[in-house]
């Protein structure tokens, strides 16, 4: 049998990625090697163009870490920057139009609440991945659905199509989710609002631990 991947880290980023924030995500991708795998630039309310100009140093940050940057709602800034793929929420185009507008090797993921309905029809579609969430109240985003840990251990065991789990997550209860199958965590709040090194490093050892 072949053996299980662990699972991995999904940065998102804040909102305000502007200032000293190049530096922090070096040094939170440095601290996460072989677990942090994914970043997410996700700011609202800017144009396409300063919208590229504050995501093209941290593509590059990323691309030197081995880490694949993903663009957040928007198809069209992801095709732009030659992003490795995008997230889109479910008022965002849908999974065809960027797998047409990206290309066959775009990383697309589907935001999927707490609906196995939705994650389902997200794989049908072509999704490389389904987040569910929000698993715990979280400061970056008001939560609008609550997902439970069963839904991660039915889709693990029943769908081939990778999980991300969303919505508050901390170093301090992520364990279950890493339990039940979640085969990435995408982390914000905790991480940038405290040390982010060493916050990264404590997600780290959860999942070295589980």
């Amino acid at each position: 049998m072949a053996e299980e991947i662990p699972t991995q880290l999904y940065l998102i980023s804040p909102l305000d990625v502007s200032g000293d924030f190049p530096k922090r995500l070096e040094r939170a991708l440095e601290a996460g090697k072989g677990v942090l795998t994914a970043f997410q630039f996700r700011v609202k309310g800017l144009n396409q163009h300063d919208a590229a100009a504050l995501a093209e140093p941290l593509q590059e940050i990323c691309a030197r870490h081995e880490v694949a940057f993903i663009v957040n709602d928007s198809i069209a800034l992801a095709k732009r920057l030659g992003a490795d793929g995008v997230h889109l929420g479910q008022g965002d185009g849908d999974v065809q139009e960027a797998r047409d507008e990206l290309g066959r090797d775009a990383q697309i993921g589907v935001t999927c609440h707490a609906s196995r309905h939705l994650a389902l029809e997200a794989g049908e579609a072509g999704a490389d991945y389904v987040a569910f969430g929000a698993f715990f109240p979280s400061n970056t985003k008001e939560t609008e659905h609550q997902a439970e840990t069963d839904l991660l251990e039915w889709w693990h065991e029943m769908v081939e199509i990778p999980s991300v789990a969303i919505g508050g997550i901390t170093p301090d209860n992520c364990r279950p989710l890493i339990d039940a199958g979640a085969d990435f965590l995408a982390v914000s709040g905790a991480v940038w609002s405290g040390d982010e090194v060493a916050v990264v490093k404590d997600f780290a050892e959860q999942i070295a631990s589980a």
